[in-house]
């Protein structure tokens, strides 16, 4: 059995095991923004609500994802349609035969891009495709593609969950909320990252980068707003491989923080030898069980 299959079994039989397993993807990187690798779970301290927790799990990059597209397709993205087909392009890098990856589409309405019959598919290719093909149309129903996007998530058995959002942002047309959907990411181990295509200044009255910006953070994820072509594709291809070179520790809650329904998680590195180091993990999770006042 290869050494990778191993690991992610092993990763999974421990979460079977401790059902209450918290997993907590974690991005680090260098101050050329460059991925640190080669780090053990020595290196890492996680404390919930200011308590250290003993890490019960780690895995370090190279790992099948979840992964689903949430694409922009109302009318304010018509003139950006060539750019937002370079951001998909760069985004459906080559990946492995165990990723689970969907498409989501939205205006006024949250459209899949593949059939209920077949929650997820191994192509990248088809789901580009799918997503490609959604007329651009109608108003910006953001919250509700993301929102419909992490209750899919959900039937992923991968152990790395994300989303990658390309829009230019704002939203007119939701039923949902931030908060509602800012809940469900909490309950789920997604990481959001956004990529926004926004106009020429001044912006738009449909742009809003910083609803990008509060989704992507909050979830320890980061959004980027590429001007050019050449940056929309560098951005672009800069996600896919980070979704790779993630690392995931995994721990049980315990002490203080039992019993109270949002809690904070921090995330600490300390390596020698790799200069300044910047870490990005979501800034907390909602406990199962347990209902927020």
């Amino acid at each position: 059995m290869p050494l990778l299959v191993a690991a992610l079994l092993l990763l999974q039989a421990v979460i079977s095991v401790h059902t209450e397993l918290v997993t907590v993807p974690v991005v680090v990187t260098d101050a050329h923004g460059q991925h640190v690798a080669g780090l053990g779970p020595e290196h890492f301290r996680v404390y919930e609500d200011g308590w250290l927790q003993p890490i019960a799990a780690f895995h370090q990059g190279n790992s099948p994802v979840t992964l689903g597209l949430v694409v922009d397709r109302s009318q304010s993205m018509r003139p950006k349609q060539s750019a937002l087909l370079v951001a998909i392009a760069a985004l459906v890098l080559p990946g492995y035969q165990e990723d689970e990856l969907f498409g989501v589409g939205f205006n006024d309405r949250v459209a899949f891009a593949l059939p209920a019959s077949r929650p997820f598919a191994g192509d990248a290719r088809e789901i580009a495709a799918a997503l490609s093909a959604i007329p651009a149309e109608g108003r910006t129903g953001l919250y509700d593609g993301v929102a419909e996007a992490l209750q899919h998530l959900q039937l992923g058995r991968a152990p790395g969950k994300a989303l990658i959002i390309v829009s230019d942002g704002g939203d007119n047309a939701s039923g949902r909320t931030y908060a509602e959907v800012l809940a469900l990411a909490r309950r789920s181990d997604a990481v959001i990252y956004a990529i926004g295509l926004m106009g020429t200044p001044p912006v738009e009255e449909e742009e809003d980068g910083r609803l990008l910006e509060r989704l992507s953070k909050d979830t320890g994820g980061r959004a980027y707003f590429p001007r050019t072509t050449a940056e929309i594709a560098a951005v672009s291809a800069h996600v896919a491989r980070s979704l790779r070179e993630q690392y995931v520790l995994g721990f049980v809650p315990g002490g203080p923080a039992a019993g109270r329904a949002f809690r904070r998680i921090e995330v600490r590195v300390s390596a020698e030898g790799y200069g300044r180091i910047h870490v990005r993990a979501r800034s907390g999770y909602v406990a199962d069980g347990v209902t927020e006042p």
